[in-house]
């Protein structure tokens, strides 16, 4: 492992005071699903929150959870990309949303995260109006 850093350009004297030195393994796709969903402050629930106070619902398929995970393996950029990720992922729906009053929901699918195809906007129900009553 030392000689990996000075590998890498590091000098043997800086190595020298490193008190602990340990080698990492990459994030395999299901512990950077855990990450996205399970903590208290997980990114996704982090981005609900952020639709939430439009007053939209963000949800995210499985499959789009999972296409993001696989999105950084394959970079290599472990949990710390999940963030960038997610940005590229939702960066125009979330200037467009507060704009728009007639959006309930959004949806991120699969398609979305990989083809970078727009997120579905699920519509609010718009209230039947009801009949007046003739007046006298």
């Amino acid at each position: 492992l030392p000689e990996d850093l000075i590998q890498y350009g590091l000098i043997p004297e800086f190595i020298a005071r490193l008190p602990v030195m340990s080698a990492i393994h990459q994030l395999a796709r299901d512990e950077l699903m855990q990450i996205l969903t399970e903590p208290r402050n997980a990114l996704v629930k982090q981005y609900a929150k952020l639709f939430e106070l439009d007053n939209v619902e963000l949800e995210f398929e499985q499959s789009a959870l999972e296409a993001i995970a696989d999105q950084a393996v394959l970079r290599g950029t472990g949990a710390r990309g999940l963030r960038a990720i997610m940005e590229e992922v939702l960066l125009s729906v979330m200037y467009e949303v507060p704009s728009r009053e007639d959006v309930a929901r959004v949806v991120i699918n699969r398609e979305t995260v990989l083809d970078h195809v727009y997120p579905t906007l699920v519509p609010r129900e718009t209230p039947k109006r009801q009949p007046r009553e003739k007046s006298a």
